[in-house]
């Protein structure tokens, strides 16, 4: 059965990346949940997908030179709708704990943000926080950045880990001869242009999966998983789609 993830939570619910997104995408009942981890000035991870907190908050500067307390006095709901007014930027430790409470029992898919700027020993710092302690779900890493991946495999060489790409033939081509990869999260349309007139040898799950007959088509197929900000209407059209099967 195709996987479902929650693109940031439930993205069209609720402002991306926030825990109320996350408790939507559960109540929802995707099957996993994709968040983006940055690091603050004073080594606090934080979850958020910019590098810069200008678009889904009312701040503004890089996450990479504001410390935590700085983030923690941010708006992070209210540009999204003022029912969300000061919800917050999470850290990554809440947002675990966060998930742990509301009984989330899928896969968190955790988005190592490397590739625009370094955050030094950052890949050791997330994999020491996902194995601190047993959680009630399983965790992958997925990232644009291959060195990151090459990295956290030593400090959690048991997770899965998947590499993010776009739309050139030589990141297929690298994903497929690197061991160390065992899922690509390939952009919807490149995977239709691309991949399936090659020789695949690794699970693929497709972004971001907005559209209805997409959608359909995808679950048809049988691929590995979507990644969607849509989660609820994910769910509900699978369920229909297995429905007709029965």
């Amino acid at each position: 059965m195709t996987q479902i993830f929650a693109h940031r939570g439930s993205k069209v619910d609720c402002p991306e990346n926030t825990l109320a997104a996350f408790k939507k995408a559960i109540q929802v009942g995707c099957d996993g949940i994709e968040i983006d981890v940055h690091r603050t000035k004073d080594n606090h991870l934080v979850v958020i997908h910019d590098e810069a907190v200008d678009r889904t908050s009312n701040g503004f500067g890089l996450v990479r030179q504001l410390t935590l307390k700085q983030i923690r006095m941010l708006d992070a709901g209210s540009w999204f709708h003022p029912a969300y007014f000061c919800e917050k930027i999470p850290t990554l430790e809440e947002v675990l704990n966060f998930l742990e409470e509301y009984g989330f029992q899928g896969t968190l898919n955790l988005e190592i943000k490397t590739n625009r700027y370094p955050y030094p020993k950052i890949e050791k710092q997330i994999a020491q926080t996902m194995q601190a302690k047993k959680r009630s779900f399983s965790h992958i890493y997925s990232s644009f950045n291959l060195f990151s991946l090459y990295v956290i495999r030593k400090h959690d060489p048991k997770a899965e880990l998947a590499y993010l790409m776009k739309f050139h033939p030589f990141h297929f081509w690298l994903a497929q001869q690197l061991k160390f990869i065992k899922t690509v999260h390939s952009h919807s349309s490149f995977y239709e242009n691309q991949v399936t007139k090659r020789k695949n040898k690794k699970p693929f799950r497709l972004w971001t999966v907005n559209n209805d007959d997409d959608m359909k088509k995808f679950f048809l197929s049988g691929i590995e998983g979507i990644i969607t900000d849509k989660p609820e209407e994910a769910v509900k059209l699978r369920k229909s789609l297995q429905t007709k099967k029965e």
